[in-house]
């Protein structure tokens, strides 16, 4: 081994080390007092203290396991796989406290903990020990067990030290043990992070919340369908159908009064002819409703841009997009902005709004900005829960930004191809 390599081994050595002790001083002191505030949290629920700390412990709780994950892969390569289920917001502790308590994922953290104050402590303090152990035995040739024996004997692992002979037989023993620990300690800290991967890992737990996750999203995909379907099938038949009826009837009057009361009947026809113009302007408006023509003549930032066109309020769109997505990311994403658009004009009380849209690394990106007074949150009955399940059916998510006094910023992603 040359000295380079020299030199590499020891610097790995020593990093190893350098680590491990840092991690057995965090494992300790943060694993007992999570462990300590979670039972309490939990044993307070009855009372109903614990609905207002639980949350706040747990999410604490992952913090600690997401840093433990990130450590394990920065420093050993150790990926630990995490499937939290979402948390809802703008909901009663009651429901955030038994969301969070329903994850499995929660438990693997709960059940981590103790392992990870006392097993996990000596993984994470042993590339140490087996440093500092033998450079101790170094010493004790030196005059060092004189010191430690006090006039008696002074045990260095198993032999027993009494006077200077002894002495450099534990030394000797040290460069046995130093040798050995040159080649085990740079491997000990990816001991450590395996063993914490065996209890937080889940490496089924993604594929598992994807499967949880595409299950919902394609329930709520066929009830917002069924709904779609009676919404048409009501305005049909209150609209249209009623009115081509009407004008059915109007007809048929007329060709009694033709001959016996020409004005009556030319009454007649011009009513009718007032119910065929709305039956026909009701029947463009469902079949925009729909799927809007000019979305798919035009594709989405034409379609966005005439849906503008129609608000009260006066809203800028931009559009970054040089191709177009598929035509059912773009009737998700057009229907998604026509539902934020709605809101903020019903809700913000602002008196501008900008649209941006773009398509990037494969995302769709559109943002919607309003400077009205804020307030906004999903699920808060505005329709922006609904957004977010139109969305999660094509992987999409939706973020909002909305503080008090505003403005606000609606952020929706879809990955997508543009063609």
């Amino acid at each position: 081994m040359n000295s380079e390599d020299k030199s590499g081994r020891a610097r790995r050595v020593l990093l190893a080390a350098v680590r491990g002790l840092v991690l057995s001083l965090i494992t300790l002191p943060f694993g007992v007092a999570f462990l300590v505030l979670t039972l309490l949290s939990l044993a307070l629920i009855p009372l109903g203290i614990g609905l207002v700390t639980t949350p706040a412990v747990l999410t604490g709780l992952r913090a600690l396991a997401d840093t433990r994950r990130r450590l394990a892969a920065e420093w050993c390569g150790v990926q630990i796989r995490a499937a939290y289920r979402p948390i809802p917001r703008g909901t009663t502790p009651w429901t955030r406290t038994f969301t969070m308590l329903g994850d499995p994922q929660t438990w693997r953290d709960v059940r981590w903990l103790p392992v990870d104050i006392t097993a996990g402590f000596v993984t994470a303090l042993l590339p140490a020990l087996l440093l500092l152990y033998p450079l101790e035995g170094l010493m004790l040739p030196a005059g060092l067990w004189r010191a430690y024996a006090h006039g008696g004997t002074y045990w260095y692992a198993f032999v027993p030290v009494t006077g200077e002979a002894s002495a450099l037989g534990a030394g000797a023993l040290a460069l046995v043990l130093l040798a050995v620990s040159w080649r085990v300690v740079p491997r000990l800290p990816a001991t450590h992070f395996r063993l914490t991967r065996a209890m937080l890992g889940n490496e089924n737990g993604e594929l598992a919340e994807r499967v949880r996750v595409l299950t919902e999203t394609r329930r709520d995909a066929v009830d917002t369908s069924a709904a779609e379907l009676r919404r048409i099938e009501r305005d049909l038949h209150d609209g249209a159908q009623a009115r081509l009826v009407a004008m059915g009837m109007d007809l048929g009057t007329v060709e009694i009064l033709l001959d016996k009361d020409p004005a009556q009947a030319r009454t007649l026809l011009a009513q009718a002819r007032h119910n065929s113009a709305k039956a026909l302007e009701e029947l463009r408006d469902l079949v925009r409703g729909i799927h809007p023509p000019v979305l798919a003549e035009r594709g989405l930032g034409d379609a966005v841009r005439a849906l503008a066109l129609r608000l009260p309020v006066p809203t800028e769109v931009t559009v970054e997009q040089t191709g177009r997505a598929d035509a059912p990311v773009e009737s998700a994403a057009y229907f998604a902005v026509s539902e934020v658009l709605t809101n903020a004009v019903k809700h913000s009380g602002a008196d501008r709004i900008w649209v941006d849209l773009h398509h990037t690394e494969g995302r769709l990106r559109i943002t919607v900005t309003d400077n009205g007074r804020g307030g906004a949150a999903i699920g808060a009955g505005t329709g922006l829960a609904g957004v977010e399940r139109r969305l999660g059916t094509f992987d999409g998510i939706l973020a909002v930004s909305s503080p008090a006094g505003g403005p606000t910023m609606v952020t929706m992603e879809i990955p997508c191809v543009s063609s």
